[in-house]
């Protein structure tokens, strides 16, 4: 269903004539009990884009009522050529209004108008009314991802006036962007489906935090819109099997164009390049390899005593097997915590320690 925005209600001529009066029905004579028509609209959407259902309700209406008189809407209604009361009428009220079979639409605020429901639904419930029909039409309904929108809301206010957040930069948030990341891999490997929705918006958190502060930036400011516009702009560009005129079938396919595109992008003079060198040794070391192989370079490894040369071995091997060895070591060390426990006499939990993860395709990273 999609929004139109009507300027000029001259131009609606489909619409039924507004204001009909009295009905009765057909074969009875009686009047009709009338019609309550709750509008909804969603802040997410900019005001006057509304369904084209809505806006036939609307022009039919005897009455229009709306308990806000600053509701944004109301503007582009009165625009339309469509009078609006500022009224908020009791339930027994609004009954009161439809018993002659008129049609009264209820421009809901941001609450809903429960106070107005549970009326009409006490009064449904009684059996002393002739009720109207109630119907409940969504004037404009948020599209997927509308949600974040509240996100950016919230820290554009909590950036403004915490005292806390209002001070914090790019540097001193670093470190949660790191344990943030830990906890979110802790939840996949937990299976908790809760956990993994609470943690993916505390890493979403971050992007946004970063992006809020990026705003103030005096040299080089961008924000939330540039973060987001500059991975649309790769994503497309890194999948032209999807976007363009190239074709992938299998993964393998897929990571090639991904790899080509990037190497076009970077210019890389070493596979090595962009491989951040703060990540944890062994996934460090596993990167490093996945890069080596998929290069189709000869390395050997180099010529060194001690447990960090044959970490680097181990590393390299699991990676080659498909295993990610920074998964694998979790789940031996969750094992050795079982095993520490069992001795202590403590009870284990519910949570086993996962099977060996097979590493990732390498077609993520920056």
């Amino acid at each position: 269903m999609g929004y139109v925005r009507i300027v000029n209600a001259t131009s609606f001529d489909s619409a039924p004539d507004a204001g009909q009066g009295k009905t009765t029905h057909p074969e009875t004579g009686t009047p009709a009990p009338g019609r309550i028509v709750l509008l909804t609209t969603s802040h997410r959407v900019a005001p006057g884009l509304l369904s084209w259902p809505a806006w036939q309700a609307l022009h039919a209406a005897d009455r229009v009522l709306c308990a806000d008189g600053a509701h944004p809407q109301l503007p582009y209604l009165r625009e339309a050529g469509i009078s609006v009361e500022e009224a908020a009428p009791t339930a027994e009220e609004l009954v009161d209004v439809c018993a002659d079979g008129r049609t009264v639409v209820v421009v809901a605020t941001g609450e809903g108008e429960p106070e107005l429901t549970d009326g009409l639904a006490r009064l449904a419930g009684s059996g002393r009314f002739r009720m109207p029909e109630l119907e409940l039409l969504p004037a404009s309904y948020d599209l997927p991802g509308a949600r974040l929108l509240d996100l950016v809301q919230v820290m554009d206010r909590i950036r403004a006036e915490c005292p806390w957040s209002s001070r914090q930069t790019h540097q001193g948030l670093a470190k949660y962007g790191i344990e943030e990341a830990y906890e979110l891999v802790e939840a996949i490997e937990d299976g908790d489906r809760d956990e993994l929705r609470e943690e993916l918006g505390d890493v979403l958190l971050q992007v946004v935090f970063h992006a809020r502060i990026a705003e103030e930036d005096p040299d080089a400011p961008f924000s939330i819109d540039d973060v987001a516009a500059t991975i649309v702009a790769k994503l497309i560009h890194r999948h032209p099997h999807v976007f363009g005129e190239e074709t992938a079938s299998t993964p393998e396919e897929v990571k090639e164009h991904w790899l080509r595109t990037k190497a076009q992008e970077k210019q890389r003079t070493s596979v090595t390049e962009g491989i951040p060198l703060h990540q944890p040794g062994l996934a460090l070391a596993a990167k490093l390899a996945s890069r080596v192989r998929t290069a189709g370079l000869d390395v050997p490894l180099p010529v060194g005593e001690g447990i960090g040369y044959e970490l680097l071995a181990l590393a390299i091997r699991a990676e080659a097997a498909g295993v990610d060895p920074e998964a694998a070591l979790r789940s031996a060390a969750r094992a050795y915590r079982d095993a520490v426990r069992a001795a202590e006499g403590v009870a284990l939990g519910d949570n086993p320690a996962p099977p060996d993860t097979p590493a990732p395709p390498d077609t993520v990273e920056e």
